[in-house]
């Protein structure tokens, strides 16, 4: 049997959150927000050193790992939408004229759920990189005045 039968914890936390609201001015509210959006800042620009760092490493496999992952995105997209119609089209030829079995199937179909989101996510990123540099702000050009 619970100890909380009148829903004595329920009663008691809302009490907490009324006193709290209550003795909490707008300046302490901002003051905790400015400190959320400081450390956000900070792990930002924490990243971003990370970033550079790996980006200038001797190792491929160390600077590499995004452009791999740009070029399987590449030949996946590749296979999903070339080299896969155009082997099944061959395959049907193929059965069509007994060069291949009639019980033999086609090569699979890539389950591509995965690759979309990681794709998309690169491509937005990209887009974004790419209106930046339109727009001069990006990081390099930032304080440095436009060339009219």
């Amino acid at each position: 049997m619970s100890l909380d039968l009148l829903g004595i914890s329920n009663i008691v936390s809302g009490v907490g959150k009324v006193a709290d609201d209550l003795f909490t001015s707008d300046e302490e509210r901002l003051k905790i927000a400015l400190q959320e959006k400081s450390i956000e800042a900070d792990l930002v620009k924490g990243q971003l050193e990370i970033n550079k760092v790996e980006a200038g490493h001797a190792s491929l496999f160390v600077a590499g790992w995004r452009p791999f992952i740009g070029w399987v995105g590449g030949v996946a997209l590749a296979y999903q939408f070339i080299l896969y119609p155009l082997m099944v089209w061959g395959w049907s030829l193929f059965k069509a004229h007994g060069w291949v079995p009639p019980t033999l199937e086609p090569p699979p179909v890539l389950p591509a759920d995965q690759l979309w989101v990681v794709l998309s996510g690169m491509l937005g990123i990209a887009g974004l990189r790419s209106f930046d540099k339109l727009k001069g702000t990006d990081t390099p050009t930032v304080g440095k005045p436009k060339a009219s």
